[in-house]
């Protein structure tokens, strides 16, 4: 068995683990510095958004053609008056998209790539999208995503309860917000290829959520009827025992988009790519974070809130102090000249004296 295969079984187990509960200030200010950041990249840069949302004018050239993709972008902006994002295809085809252009104007545009370009107007395909219709996209996909958050607080609600249903709500909230911020930062594209990634990490987040306090549900049944654990220690040991399987599933689904986004994205050019491999990198790790640091941790919080958890929570402190103290003292408790006193004066075995003389020199040891 591996090292991280012992080390997932000692941590099922409760041989060893970290207080993740217990240095949960630390996880909360590190998300709120990370999340005030990417509010600041939005509010500052703003999102890149594709003309399916915007609208615009996408033009493809025939293939091989002569231009760079730096020549073609400042054909296109010299044509359009716009920003232009020019990506070369593997055919060898020049993607040429141009949001926010009046689509009446897109004939006299391709008509001056044509020229400069030095190519038939005829072969150059153009894919006009309207901003009504980019509108109708945007307001789409901002509903499905309202849709979706309210249908995992209800099923979450229901199947769990309500404070963990809220502590999966702000996780979710918390990688949708950083992962837009990133995209901000970047400047990355968004199209609906986005929104999708974005739907789709929603999911994987969940699904470290639910592992976790579906042990966490398991394990705090009857707990109010002991007095050795609280119910933070119980949620750290949750998040503990379910640690390595969250490491594992996060690490394996990120290889491949990994090298979506390095690979396809970076060393092949396919610019198309980046869209959903960035929304999906970022959410993924994001997501197995907020899991693990956050989701899990606000649920101990809300939960040791309650009066039944308060109590509990004092006997249990009660208990250990006594514990504490009777280890403390030597002798079961006894203080020390009480201890003294008890103590019998021959410890060990007794030996006895030989009689002297007794059977000496004689076989038999009698006296004659």
């Amino acid at each position: 068995m591996s090292k991280l295969g012992n080390l997932g079984a000692r941590l099922h187990r409760g041989e060893v683990g970290y207080d993740f509960v217990g240095n949960r200030k630390i996880w909360y200010g590190i998300s709120i510095l990370i999340t005030i950041t990417a509010i600041l990249g939005l509010a500052v840069r703003g999102l890149n958004m594709g003309i399916e949302f915007q609208g615009g004018a996408v033009f493809t050239t025939p293939k091989h053609t002569a231009a760079s993709v730096s020549q073609a972008e400042s054909y296109a902006e010299d044509a359009s008056g716009h920003d232009a994002i020019v990506q070369k295809l593997g055919d060898g085809t020049l993607r040429i998209q141009v949001a926010g252009i009046d689509t009446d104007k897109a004939d006299q545009i391709k008509e001056k790539l044509a020229g400069d370009l030095k190519v038939d107007a005829e072969k150059i395909n153009a894919e006009l999208v309207g901003p009504s219709w980019g509108e109708q996209i945007a307001n789409k996909a901002w509903q499905g995503l309202a849709i979706f958050m309210i249908l995992v607080v209800v099923y979450l609600a229901i199947a769990f309860e309500w404070r963990m249903a809220l502590a999966a709500l702000v996780a979710l909230i918390h990688d949708i917000t950083i992962t837009t911020g990133i995209y901000a930062l970047v400047g990355f594209e968004v199209t609906p290829g986005t929104v999708i990634g974005l739907l789709t990490i929603l999911g994987y987040s969940l699904y470290d959520t639910v592992v976790v306090f579906d042990s966490l549900k398991e394990q705090t049944k009857d707990i109010t009827k002991q007095t050795r654990w609280t119910y933070s220690d119980v949620a750290n040991r949750s998040i503990n025992s379910t640690l390595v399987r969250s490491i594992n599933t996060t690490v394996v689904a990120l290889l491949p988009v990994a090298g979506l986004l390095f690979i396809g994205g970076g060393v092949l050019g396919a610019g198309m790519l980046n869209d959903i491999s960035l929304s999906l990198f970022v959410g993924l790790a994001a997501g197995a974070y907020s899991s693990i640091f956050i989701a899990t941790p606000l649920v101990a919080d809300l939960k040791e809130r309650e009066p039944a958890m308060k109590a509990l929570r004092k006997r249990v402190l009660a208990k250990r102090a006594q514990a504490a103290a009777e280890e403390e003292l030597p002798a079961g408790g006894r203080t020390a000249d009480e201890a003294e006193d008890a103590t019998p004066a021959v410890v060990g075995p007794r030996n006895q004296p030989a009689s002297r003389g007794r059977g000496r020199g004689r076989p038999s040891g009698k006296r004659r």
